[in-house]
């Protein structure tokens, strides 16, 4: 792959080093010059090798300082234009530190108390008053809540189709889990839109406000955002892709602004994710000054939640404000890791080594884990692993390996749906119309080009046969099948959900 771009550590002695996207100037002692030397040429290989991950960014600290802010490749595949250091990737679920610290900020000043049942500030809301009486905010940040609610969870981050007065009526439809009672961990979103939807409508301010007042504000985080819109008129933001054909191309399904919710909505740099990780690893303290009261920040490190899981390498056992708490090794790793529709996100720290690693790609298809591989990489090469050149030689062809079985089993699956006859009975101009679910939205299905076309607020797909009657399958999120069954004469359902045509305007 050709077009990196990188802004590393100087090569040589004593020299102060600054290019576009750096934040680091300043003399490296000859170890850590030769670390983030090794490090950059790692993943100039790794992206090279791995072939469909357009763009990559990174952000290293150590203690009190940023070892290293860089950029890798291209943020879009289609523009060509060069990731580095400021350009701004998608964070995903990455997002939901940042929320929890604005909360536990709040928190702290007296205005809400995390303990409490939330009836006991909220006011009069549309949740169920038992669920309001014996749920906290601790609760459903660290997702022990055992409440779901999938309409407000999918309109705030897929369909986007919603307003303040929608999301507080939709707290009504808030159901108990019987998978998971209360305090039980199961990670959803669902905990985040419910908790900042109370707090919307007992503030007035919606979420962006909070963590820009709260969180990124105070740190000078000015490249960290969830309003998307104004950011792409003004600079870069890295495309989401997917590579399941073998090579990347741009998601059908890019954030919008109101997509960007508070599981999951913010893009940042390799720049603005330093200063957050400094703070993570010095409770609250950057560059010298107290951005955070003392033990603010510490005390969304602390497992509130317990579980005994695994994703990929790293052991996890226990959730916090925000953070996964858990093991690499035998090294403990607070972390977060986030993706969607193209994009990866891979946030950690190991607190006893003072050490803090952001990784972020623009390609989730067949190789997101590109980027806890960097991560990976970087912790130990900055704890001189005796075996690393053939430790990674080995994971860099295991990744290779998942990769190509991912996009062959992704052809398959294509060839195979291709071949499905269609179970519609009637003419497809007959399932046309706009139909309703009060909870879930408006849904527009229109008979286009032989087939039909599917639209629910921002998102959109072309249907596929289903091989039961009267069903069609859609990717509304791309590489996410979903069906859609008709029921006559005019509804269908999606989602569990039923929904109901419109009768049609004279």
């Amino acid at each position: 792959m050709s077009g990196f771009r990188v802004c590393a550590v100087a090569m040589t002695a004593m020299l102060s080093w600054s290019c576009a996207g750096a934040s680091v100037v300043r003399a490296e002692p000859a170890q850590e010059r030769a670390a983030m030397a090794d490090i950059d040429a790692f993943v100039r290989r790794a992206m090279a090798e791995v072939a469909v991950v357009p763009g990559l960014s990174l952000a290293v600290v150590r203690g009190d300082e940023a070892m290293m802010t860089a950029g890798y490749g291209v943020a879009d595949v289609e523009t060509g234009a060069p990731a580095d250091a400021r350009t701004r990737f998608y964070i995903a679920s990455a997002t939901k530190a940042f929320t929890a610290l604005s909360i536990a900020a709040m928190a702290r000043r007296g205005e809400v108390d995390l303990e409490a049942p939330l009836a006991s500030w909220s006011g009069e809301t549309a949740l169920p008053a038992d669920m309001a009486a014996q749920t906290s905010l601790t609760d459903l940040l660290s997702h022990r809540s055992g409440l779901d609610n999938e309409p407000i969870s999918f309109r705030a981050a897929y369909s986007g189709d919603h307003s303040w007065e929608g999301m507080q009526a939709l707290l009504a439809e808030t159901v108990r889990r019987p998978d998971a009672p209360r305090g039980t961990f199961r990670y959803s979103n669902v905990g985040y839109n419910l908790a900042t939807t109370l707090l919307e409508g007992r503030f007035g301010r919606d979420w962006r406000e909070l963590v820009e007042r709260e969180t990124t504000g105070p740190l000078g985080m000015t490249a960290t955002t969830a309003r998307i819109e104004e950011a792409r008129l003004r600079s870069v933001i890295a495309s989401g892709h997917l590579a399941d054909t073998g090579a990347p191309r741009v998601s059908p399904l890019q954030k919008e602004d109101a997509t960007m919710q508070s599981a999951g909505g913010l893009v940042s740099t390799a720049q603005d994710m330093a200063l957050w990780l400094e703070v993570q690893l010095n409770d609250g303290v950057l560059d010298g000054r107290r951005v955070f009261p003392e033990g603010l920040v510490a005390s969304t490190h602390r497992a509130l939640a317990a579980q005994d899981t695994t994703f990929g390498a790293y052991r996890r056992e226990g959730y916090g404000l925000g953070w996964q708490i858990g093991w690499s090794g035998d090294e403990r790793l607070i972390h977060h890791f986030g993706n969607f529709a193209g994009s990866r996100a891979h946030v950690s720290f190991m607190p006893e080594r003072g050490v803090g690693v952001a990784v972020m790609i623009n390609e989730d298809a067949v190789a997101g884990e590109l980027a806890d591989l960097v991560a990976d990489y970087v912790y130990d090469r900055l704890n001189g692993r005796a075996d690393l050149a053939a430790a990674y030689e080995e994971k860099l062809t295991a990744l290779k390996a998942r990769r190509d079985r991912r996009v062959e089993g992704l052809a398959r699956a294509r060839a195979e749906r291709a071949q499905r006859p269609w179970t519609l009975s009637q003419p497809l101009s007959s399932y046309a119309g706009t139909y309703v679910s009060p909870a879930m939205g408006r849904m527009l299905v229109a008979a286009e080009e032989g087939g039909l076309r599917v639209w629910i607020g921002v998102l959109a797909a072309k249907a596929e046969a289903y091989p039961d009657p009267e069903t069609i399958r859609v990717e509304l999120v791309p590489l996410n099948g979903q069906t859609i069954r008709f029921e006559a004469p005019d509804r269908l359902v999606f989602e569990g959900r039923a929904f109901v045509r419109e009768a049609a305007r004279p």
